[in-house]
C-alpha cells in the first residue's frame, strides 16, 4: 500500500507538470490539454486516462480516472458508438513488471514530447520549425559552396541598384510589378516619395527571387520552401501594407476625414478578439443555410454516424433511369455544390431530369479521432450506394466526386472493380486528384517532419481544425487572401460585400486525426494510389481496373488540385475519358452556371485505350470555348445512360427501412 500510494502521488505530480507545459487556459479559468473549443475536457480526460492506464500496466491493476485508488475492474464508462472502438475503455493486460515497465515509460516520455510539439504546432499554426530550419540550412550550405552563384548574385545586386536609381529619377523604366500584382495600381505610386519605395521594394523582391532559385545539389523541396518563405517575408514588408507609405490609403484618409481608419480599427479589433477567443467567423447575416443557400428541396433518406444522404425532390415529370450520387469533400461542407439557386450544381442536375443524391458529412469532433480513411469509403460512399440501390433498384449509378470526395470515390470505384461490383455507370471527378507527385504548391508543406508535426497537433486535439488547415492555403496566395484583404478591411475601411461563396467559406469543418494522417501519408507523401501500393482490406487496388467512363474536370487557376495533376488520371486508367479544363479556381471554376459572364472551357475526348497525350500538348490542341461546362457534363451523363426516362422514384424506401428523416439540408450541415 505504501508503494502504491507513493506511485499515485508521483503520477499526480508528473501529470500536473506535463499539464503545466501543455495546458491552455481558457476564459472560464480552467486548463485543458487541447484546442480552445468546447471539447477540451474530452482530450484532457483521454490523456489523463491513458497516463493512468500506463501505470496500471506496470502495477498489474486497472484504475479509474477520477481517483487514485486501485480497483479490480475497469470502471463503467459512458456508452459509445460501436463504430468508434477507439473510444472504448482501455483494458490493459496484466504483464510482469519487468516486461511492461520499459514500454509504459517509453510511452510516457513519447506522450510528453508529443504534447510539447502539439502546443508548439498550435502556436505556429501547424508549420514545422524544424522543416523550415532544415530548408534554410540546406540552401545556405549549398550557396556558400557555390562561388559562381555568389558572383552572379553580387552582379545582380549592382545591376538592380543601377536600375533602381535610374527608375527613381525617371530616366529609365525601372522595375515594373508583375501583371497579376495589383498592389501598386493606384496612380499615386508613380509620384515621389511613393515611387522610391515602390522601386526599392521591387528591386529587393527581384533579387530575392533570383537568390532563392534552386542551387545545384540542394533538395528541390528545400528550394521551394525557401522561395515560398522569402515571398511571405517580402509580402509582409511591402510598402502597400502601411498607411503612411500607401498613397491610396492617404488619399482615402483625406477624403473621408479619417473615417476609413476608424472603421478599419473597429474591424481589426473585432477580428483580434475573435482570434484570441477562438470564435468562428460568423456566416454573413444575408445568408441562411436551408433558406437561401443549401436550399434545393429534398429529404434526408439515410443517416449514420458519418454522413447523411440527401435525396432531392424531382422537378420534372420523368427522370433518367440512372440516379446520380455526389460525393463532396469533407474538408468543407457539401453545399459549395448547392449555393444560391442561380448557381447550384445540384439544382441544375435536378432540373435536367436526374434523380440526385448527395452526401452531407458529419462535422467530426474529438470522439472521431480514430475514424480512418477507409471508414469514409465504407460508411460514406458504399453506404450511400447501398441506400440508393434500395431506393432505385436495378439501376447503375453515375458517381461524382469533388476534391477530396473525388479521391475517395476513385478508391471506392477501384475497390468495386477489384471485387467485380458493377454498379457504377460513370465516374465524374471534379478538381480531384488521384496522383500526388505534382500536387502543386501545397506539397512544399509536406515532408516527414511537417506531417509528424501535424500528427502531434491532431493527436492532442483529436482532429485538425479548419482554421489551422486554411492558414496554409491562404499563405499560398498571401498577396491576395491576406494582405490585400487586410489593406481593404483595416486601412481603407472597405468591408467585404457578403456573397454566397464567402458564407460557405466561413462555415468551417474539422478533419479526424487518423483519417487526415492516413490521407497525408499514404496519398500525398507516399503516393500509393497511383503507384499500385494502396491497399483496401489488405488487398492492393488499381485505378486501371475501373472500366466505367470518366468525366474529369480541372480548373485553370487551381492551387489546391492543379489541373495538370488532375489530368494524370489518364496515365493510370485506359477507360473512355472526357477531360474538361475550365476557367476559374478550385471553387469558383465549379460554379459555372450557363450565362455566367467571362466563363470559358476546353473540351477533349479520349476513346478507350487511346494513346496518352501530355497535358501541354492537350492544351495546345484544344481551343477554348465561351460558356459553361455544365451542359457538356449533362451530355456526358446522358450519353452514358441507357436513354430510358421513367417516373421519379419515391422519396426514400420506407418499406426497406429508409423512410425520410427530415427535410434537406439535414442536420449534419448545421453542426459547428
Amino acid at each position: 500500500m505504501v508503494t502504491e500510494s507513493f506511485t499515485f502521488l508521483w503520477l499526480d505530480w508528473v501529470i500536473r507538470r506535463e499539464s503545466a507545459i501543455v495546458a491552455l487556459t481558457v476564459n472560464d479559468g480552467r486548463s485543458y490539454i487541447g484546442p480552445d473549443r468546447g471539447d477540451k475536457p474530452i482530450a484532457a480526460s483521454r490523456r489523463r486516462r491513458v497516463a493512468l492506464q500506463h501505470v496500471a500496466l506496470v502495477q498489474g491493476v486497472t484504475m479509474t480516472t477520477s481517483s487514485s485508488k486501485a480497483t479490480d475492474k475497469v470502471p463503467e464508462q459512458a456508452p459509445v458508438s460501436d463504430l468508434t472502438p477507439a473510444n472504448r475503455p482501455f483494458k490493459p493486460k496484466v504483464r510482469p513488471a519487468s516486461d511492461g515497465a520499459p514500454k509504459a515509460a517509453n510511452r510516457r516520455y513519447q506522450n510528453l514530447d508529443r504534447s510539447i510539439r502539439a502546443k508548439n504546432a498550435q502556436i505556429t499554426n501547424g508549420v514545422s520549425i524544424n522543416a523550415s530550419q532544415a530548408a534554410w540550412t540546406d540552401w545556405g550550405k549549398h550557396l556558400s559552396q557555390a562561388p559562381g552563384r555568389q558572383q552572379e548574385l553580387a552582379e545582380l545586386a549592382v545591376e538592380n541598384t543601377r536600375k533602381f536609381w535610374l527608375g527613381m529619377m525617371g530616366i529609365g523604366d525601372g522595375f515594373q510589378p508583375r501583371a497579376d500584382d495589383r498592389r501598386f495600381g493606384h496612380e499615386g505610386w508613380d509620384a515621389p516619395p511613393f515611387s522610391v519605395w515602390k522601386q526599392g521594394f521591387l528591386a529587393i523582391e527581384d533579387w530575392w527571387t533570383a537568390a532563392t532559385t534552386e542551387v545545384r545539389g540542394m533538395r528541390h523541396k528545400s528550394s521551394e520552401r525557401v522561395a515560398f518563405q522569402s515571398r511571405q517575408i517580402l509580402d509582409a514588408m511591402s510598402p502597400s501594407n502601411f498607411p503612411l507609405t500607401n498613397p491610396e490609403v492617404i488619399a482615402k484618409t483625406l477624403e473621408t476625414s479619417g473615417q476609413n481608419l476608424v472603421a478599419g480599427g473597429k474591424a481589426y479589433m473585432d477580428d483580434l478578439v475573435r482570434d484570441l477567443t477562438g470564435e468562428k467567423e460568423p456566416i454573413p447575416d444575408a445568408f441562411k443555410v436551408g433558406e437561401n443557400i443549401a436550399c434545393t428541396p429534398g429529404e434526408v433518406v439515410f443517416r449514420n454516424d458519418l454522413m447523411e444522404l440527401i435525396q432531392y425532390t424531382p422537378t420534372t415529370t420523368s427522370v433518367h433511369a440512372e440516379p446520380i450520387l455526389i460525393v463532396p469533400a469533407w474538408i468543407m461542407k457539401y453545399y459549395i455544390l448547392d449555393l444560391s439557386q442561380t448557381n447550384s450544381v445540384i439544382k441544375y442536375l435536378v432540373d435536367q431530369g436526374f434523380t440526385v443524391f448527395t452526401i452531407s458529412w458529419v462535422n467530426p469532433d474529438a470522439s472521431y479521432a480514430n475514424v480512418g480513411l477507409d471508414d469514409y469509403r465504407k460508411r460514406g460512399v458504399m453506404a450511400a450506394l447501398d441506400a440508393i440501390e434500395a431506393i432505385v433498384p436495378e439501376q447503375k449509378v453515375h458517381a461524382c466526386g469533388y476534391c477530396l470526395g473525388g479521391t475517395i470515390l476513385s478508391i471506392a470505384a477501384a475497390t468495386m472493380a477489384r471485387d467485380h461490383d458493377t454498379r457504377l455507370a460513370s465516374v465524374s471527378l471534379l478538381a480531384a486528384q488521384t496522383d500526388f507527385t505534382e500536387a502543386g504548391e501545397v506539397m512544399m508543406f509536406l515532408d516527414e517532419s511537417q506531417i509528424a508535426y501535424l500528427e502531434d497537433m491532431m493527436w492532442d486535439q483529436g482532429y485538425l481544425d479548419q482554421e489551422q488547415m486554411s492558414g496554409a492555403f491562404e499563405a499560398l496566395r498571401a498577396e491576395d487572401l491576406i494582405w490585400a484583404r487586410a489593406i481593404n478591411r483595416y486601412l481603407l475601411g472597405e468591408q467585404e460585400k457578403p456573397f454566397d461563396i464567402s458564407a460557405w467559406n466561413a462555415d468551417a469543418t474539422r478533419m479526424p486525426y487518423k483519417m487526415h494522417s492516413q490521407y497525408l501519408r499514404s496519398l500525398f507523401l507516399e503516393n500509393r494510389l497511383s503507384g499500385g501500393r494502396f491497399a483496401v482490406e489488405d488487398k492492393v487496388i488499381a485505378l486501371r481496373d475501373i472500366s466505367a467512363p470518366f468525366f474529369v474536370l480541372g480548373t485553370e487557376k487551381d492551387h489546391i488540385a492543379p489541373w495538370k495533376s488532375v489530368y494524370k488520371i489518364g496515365l493510370f486508367n485506359e477507360a473512355d475519358q472526357t477531360f474538361v479544363l475550365t476557367s476559374g479556381g478550385h471553387n469558383a471554376g465549379i460554379l459555372s452556371e450557363p450565362g455566367h459572364a467571362r466563363r470559358r472551357f476546353r473540351y477533349g475526348h479520349r476513346p478507350i485505350e487511346h494513346h496518352y497525350m501530355d497535358p501541354d500538348t492537350w492544351l495546345a490542341n484544344h481551343e477554348p470555348q465561351d460558356g459553361s461546362w455544365w451542359p457538356v457534363w449533362v451530355d456526358f451523363l446522358t450519353a452514358n445512360s441507357d436513354g430510358t426516362m421513367v417516373p421519379p422514384p419515391a422519396m426514400g424506401a420506407p418499406d426497406k427501412g429508409l423512410k425520410p428523416l427530415c427535410a434537406a439540408p439535414g442536420t449534419y450541415v448545421l453542426q459547428e
